[in-house]
């Protein structure tokens, strides 16, 4: 079934998309009908069933009603994070072949000079020539049908390799996935979200929207997160989810109490590790318990601690209805409690493979249909799932995936330096941050301020190193591979 259907299940009535101020923006007739209109326009550029529409603009109520465009339309959805620069663009543009890029204004020459097919804009207040002409477009674009297994979306996460690899998220996963969490998360109606994530990731857009959208909540919308705006609007909420950047500046505020918290029913917190400290913190502080989950780009949620039950610290809960999880060691034989092993998972929600990479996405599934996720996890006796580390040396910052080999890469292409390794070590507010160590070439006078410079020049802001440090020689072991772990100890309370 087509996302779209499940979506357009909601009361027409009923307000979608509300500001700070309250003021309705959409209701959910209003989506509807706004969306048809939009897919009427990408039927006029010749888009069809299975074409990629790649967008990298800034958050506004007009970008949901183009994704849900998208949806009515069969065609496959690209979210762009608006850091990315040319360099990285350039990777998705010629890999996907979108037949038509959305952007800022401000990037429509970028994507020209790597686009082949239609660019079109949209701002941060919903205007760009891609909203121009819908006034004479009309609302009855029939919803297109699309199968369980047609794809939705292909999103990028950073790849092992320095090329990020398209996993191909289909309309069954998001369904199966929002249903779910509906029912694990006990969403209604009557829900009101405070949306302050970015809606070009997971979290903001298939987990966060897609779940109010399927239930009929209403979002208050905000352009991003803002903490003393988020604390004052509180009281008109009844769920928020974040990640765990914004609660530890939440508590750094002292208007975040009780009585500010008093309407909430639900903070959730993922994309990154919650620390026991911060998860007390908020207890004490407001009196609620944060739910912790575990979810990835390829699979949506995988895991949450319970609605009505013990939300353990540290661990992101049991498997969700439907999802099935496994620790295995070396050898493939399930772990011990608490055990340390690698973290399979099966089910509807996960993708269907990578784009164009059918080796590289049989690779990554066992003969049984588990999907080897490269976490490394273990299980209590309570069924409760820990994720300890991350053996593909994933880094975290503030809810955002960091693989380090494509900062290394970018390093070692400096002059002056001969080689590099990047790691994330544990930051108070990122969760984790992405650190440097570079060995310089013979006597070259790199500091720290060159490396940082040309990483922002070439990278998004969150990939670039927050400090780098300077050694002679990187350790290694006997096969010659750069001991990471040996540098976190030594670099990780610096």
């Amino acid at each position: 079934m087509n996302l779209y259907h499940a979506i357009a299940k909601a009361d027409p009535a009923s307000p979608c998309i509300v500001d700070a101020t309250g003021a309705v923006l959409f209701t959910y007739g209003d989506m509807f009908r706004e969306s048809a209109r939009m897919a009427a326009k990408l039927g006029h550029l010749d888009l069809a069933k299975g074409d990629r529409v790649a967008v990298q603009v800034e958050k506004s109520p007009e970008a949901m009603v183009l994704y849900l465009a998208c949806l009515r339309r069969g065609l496959i959805y690209l979210p762009l994070n608006t850091a990315y620069g040319e360099h990285e663009l350039a990777h998705f543009v010629s890999d996907a072949e979108p037949a038509l890029i959305v952007c800022d204004p401000a990037g429509r020459d970028t994507f020209a000079g790597l686009a082949g097919g239609h660019v079109l804009t949209l701002d941060a207040e919903g205007n760009g020539d891609l909203m121009e002409a819908l006034g004479a477009v009309p609302a009855d674009e029939p919803v297109v049908d699309c199968a369980d297994d047609d794809v939705a979306s292909i999103l990028y996460p950073s790849g092992t390799t320095g090329k990020p690899k398209g996993a191909m998220i289909t309309h069954g996963n998001l369904i199966s996935n929002g249903e779910t969490l509906r029912e694990s998360w006990g969403f209604t109606g009557s829900d009101v979200l405070l949306h302050g994530l970015p809606i070009f990731h997971v979290h903001g857009l298939f987990v966060a929207a897609n779940l109010a959208m399927l239930t009929g909540a209403t979002m208050i919308y905000l352009p991003g997160f803002n903490t003393a705006e988020v604390i004052s609007l509180l009281p008109r909420a009844t769920v928020y989810m974040g990640v765990p950047t914004h609660y530890t500046r939440m508590l750094g505020e002292s208007s975040l109490d009780r009585d500010a918290c008093a309407n909430m029913r639900l903070f959730t917190s993922g994309s990154a590790p919650l620390l026991p400290a911060t998860f007390a913190a908020w207890s004490e502080r407001t009196g609620h318990t944060i739910l912790e989950r575990y979810g990835m780009t390829e699979t949506g949620m995988n895991t949450s601690n319970p609605l009505e039950g013990e939300r353990k610290p540290g661990t992101v809960g049991p498997p969700l209805p439907g999802v099935e999880a496994r620790i295995l060691d070396d050898a493939g034989n399930t772990v011990g409690l608490d055990e340390p092993g690698a973290l399979e998972v099966r089910g509807p929600n996960v993708f269907s493979g990578y784009w164009r990479l059918p080796d590289k996405t049989a690779e990554e599934f066992t003969d049984d249909g588990f999907f080897r996720t490269g976490d490394v996890a273990s299980l209590d006796a309570d069924g409760y799932v820990s994720i300890i580390g991350r053996n593909k040396d994933l880094v975290i910052t503030g809810g955002l995936n960091v693989y380090p080999v494509e900062i290394e890469s970018m390093i070692d292409r400096m002059a002056g330096v001969l080689e590099s390794a990047v790691i994330g070590v544990p930051h108070p507010d990122f969760g984790e941050a992405v650190t440097a160590v570079v060995v310089r070439e013979g006597a070259q006078d790199v500091s720290e301020r060159d490396v940082i410079t040309w990483l922002k020049d070439n990278l998004a802001n969150f990939k670039v190193a927050k400090r780098v440090h300077f050694v002679d020689a990187l350790p290694r072991n006997t096969m010659g591979k750069v001991q990471k772990n040996v540098l976190r100890d030594r670099f990780g309370d610096v």
